[in-house]
């Protein structure tokens, strides 16, 4: 049985990774002062933020129901296997209508199955997951082999990270106001991660210095065998931070295999320019 991997755009894997991994990426819906783009299809990653900073509204939406139908139709007619890695349901309902699409589907074609997985996961951290997944498939692992690996990982797959402006996290609900303007004026960087697939502000640090010196603090604290594994590093118009981070895995840790990319439209949108977040396993 030959099986297949898909995802959807809040993966943000890099396009050279997509290719290079044999990966299928469905794009969630963005909206830039109301007009309906493609994530990383009709619109990249640098315009979105390049707007944002210009003051220019960003929304986002999930993937169409119709869309998911008529991809999972032509699934139906394959003969490979499907699997489909979703971006957390806490934060999206795409996973939910990849459900119904796979429902309704399935009463025209009974006999069609596929795996339906809310990760819980978010950008790199889902990525890193199905670029995994991709590899044992292609390397001739069973389905089961791939499930188990696929639950084991998005229970052990690290997020944190920190945005520079506090606005954003406003807008999204996930700061009050009061927090947002009085952590702008002073400079107060949110820390925040991810658990059971939601936005979490769990510390917070004065200036870029400080920041890094918590993260690096977090990542001691969580990471295990990081010489052992990929690390992923996301930003937003950010690459010189990242590409400091990326220097500390390789010095303290000895870490070699990266992902480094800028965040996607669809959850860039949400932390606005300046961010940083870095993804690892806390069990190998």
């Amino acid at each position: 049985m030959n099986i297949k991997i898909v995802t959807d755009s809040a993966s943000d894997l890099p396009k050279a990774v997509i290719d290079a991994s044999n990966v299928e990426v469905l794009p969630l819906i963005v909206y830039l002062d109301g007009k309906e783009y493609l994530d990383n299809v009709t619109i990249e990653p640098d315009t979105i933020y390049n707007a944002m900073k210009k003051g220019s509204v960003v929304k986002t939406a999930q993937i169409p129901l119709v869309y998911f139908i008529e991809k999972f139709e032509n699934y139906a007619q394959s003969e490979d296997y499907y699997i489909y890695l979703a971006f957390s349901s806490v934060l999206s309902g795409t996973y939910q209508s990849a459900v119904l699409a796979y429902e309704e589907v399935k009463e025209k074609y009974p006999e069609f199955e596929m795996t339906i997985i809310d990760t819980k996961c978010v950008s790199l951290g889902l990525g890193i997951i199905v670029v995994e997944a991709a590899k044992m498939a292609e390397d001739g692992a069973t389905l089961d082999e791939i499930l188990d690996y696929i639950q084991k990982t998005t229970s052990h797959m690290v997020h944190v990270f920190s945005v520079d402006d506090m606005e954003y996290l406003l807008r999204g609900g996930r700061v009050s106001r009061s927090q947002a303007i009085i952590g702008n004026i002073l400079n107060i960087k949110p820390i925040l991660h991810v658990q059971e697939g939601a936005l979490v502000p769990f510390d917070k640090a004065k200036g870029k210095k400080k920041l890094l010196s918590k993260l690096y603090e977090y990542i001691a604290n969580r990471g295990t065998k990081l010489d052992q594994q990929i690390v992923g590093i996301a930003h937003t118009l950010n690459e010189e931070e990242a590409l400091e981070v990326k220097t500390h895995f390789e010095t303290v840790y000895g870490t070699r295999k990266f992902i480094i990319t800028q965040l996607g439209c669809a959850v860039g949108a949400h932390c606005g320019p300046g961010m940083i977040t870095i993804f690892f396993k806390s069990e190998v």
